[in-house]
């Protein structure tokens, strides 16, 4: 009798395991594309965002939300790229983390073809590349001022997160320095 007790409620406990994974999943995935879009229109210039591995950490600061895609990295990040492209207010400056160009296949395996994908995703942009922890003291201080969208993916390879400072889309650092420069040739403003 006592085994079959906990025969039983081991096949309960599998069951609701197996029910509670399949409605995180769909919750998750179907939503983001949409949240993101909503949210993308809200932002603009010095808003950030992110699109990250799965061990990307929670954030305490208050500028900063998270989108759970439930979705692989290179398929989010094609659809994040794709809608910073439409978007008419906007346009990406891509970081990636350094320490990506040092990982060895030893350590893990699959990380050449990683970079190849990565790499001809990004293709068409200016990408930089920057130490992982000085990442964090960028959105540390842009989150203190301005909005951070991060979207959570399922990637499971190290450094292999996708950083995207938002600038403007219809106005140029050559435009600025241009109005900045006549503004100086008037005494009044200063």
């Amino acid at each position: 009798m006592r085994k079959l007790l906990i025969l039983l409620t081991i096949v309960v406990i599998t069951q609701s395991c197996h029910h509670q994974a399949d409605s995180v999943n769909k919750e998750v995935s179907p939503g983001w594309e949409k949240t993101f879009t909503t949210e993308l229109d809200l932002l603009g210039h010095r808003n950030w965002v992110l699109v990250v591995d799965k061990a990307f950490p929670a954030q305490t600061a208050t500028g900063i939300t998270v989108i759970n895609s439930g979705a692989g990295l290179p398929e989010v990040l094609d659809k994040v790229l794709t809608e910073i492209g439409r978007a008419s207010h906007v346009k990406p400056v891509i970081y990636t983390d350094h320490e990506l160009a040092y990982i060895s296949p030893q350590q893990v395996p699959g990380i050449e073809n990683y970079r190849s994908e990565l790499s001809m995703r990004l293709k068409d942009f200016p990408v930089s590349t920057i130490l992982h922890d000085s990442v964090f003291v960028k959105i540390d201080q842009a989150s203190r001022l301005f909005k951070v969208l991060v979207v959570k993916t399922e990637e499971v390879i190290p450094y292999s997160s996708v950083f995207i400072e938002l600038d403007c889309k219809y106005w140029t650092p050559e435009q600025e320095a241009e109005l900045r420069d006549r503004m100086k040739q008037d005494a009044t403003v200063w």
